[in-house]
């Protein structure tokens, strides 16, 4: 094991020409990632997929899950959900996350996005266990509401001739979310931002 330098060590780096071997429990302590979904493939440090999403973290953001202050950039500890772009946590802190979850309720915990965040977490190894039995805060009345993700303008004068429910993945009527609660939304053309934006803060925030 190139981690620990003992023998029996089992997991081989998927990239080829890479000869480096460790064990499972080896693996977070050698920053490597083990994806746990098909076809189960195993990187060693030097060969760790990156997020590919272009974004760096403001000055002083914290940890969404733990409040404590993440790196500068996007890394192995510090990550970035793809969807919203403005998401950033701890690796540690997301895998506590999907374990209490599991996949029916995991998701991202600002934009509350799944279709782009699962399979990213999953790349990144992040572990989605599938429950039988859902988390207990499901049980909670208010659960549903705190879980839908926003999906209206919240524009003083929505200007989208769909009304402020049309939602299109680009262009001047696509939804921004507010970055910092994620409770409002605005089409871009309704708040006069380029077609580009990809922030967006409510006035409240």
């Amino acid at each position: 094991c190139f981690v620990c330098g003992e023998n029996g060590a089992t997991i081989t780096c998927w990239e080829t020409g890479c000869d480096c071997h460790f064990h499972f429990p080896c693996a977070e302590e050698g920053r490597c990632i083990t994806q746990f979904c098909l076809p189960y493939r195993a990187f060693c440090s030097q060969h760790c997929p990156q997020q590919a999403v272009e974004v760096a973290p403001e000055k002083d953001t914290t940890c969404l899950i733990c409040l404590v202050p993440v790196e500068d950039r996007k890394s192995y500890d510090t990550m970035v959900c793809p969807a919203c772009k403005h998401a950033w946590f701890h690796r540690d802190c997301i895998q506590t996350l999907a374990r209490h979850a599991g996949f029916t309720c995991f998701q991202c915990p600002l934009c509350r996005d799944r279709d782009i965040f699962i399979p990213e977490m999953r790349l990144m190894g992040i572990r989605i266990p599938r429950r039988l039995v859902p988390p207990l805060w499901e049980n909670i009345p208010t659960h549903n509401q705190l879980i839908a993700r926003h999906g209206r303008c919240d524009a003083r004068e929505c200007l989208c001739p769909g009304g402020r429910e049309r939602i299109e993945v680009e262009g001047p009527w696509a939804l921004l979310l507010c970055r910092s609660c994620a409770a409002e939304g605005t089409h871009r053309g309704c708040s006069f931002l380029s077609n580009n934006a990809a922030s967006w803060e409510c006035a409240g925030c």
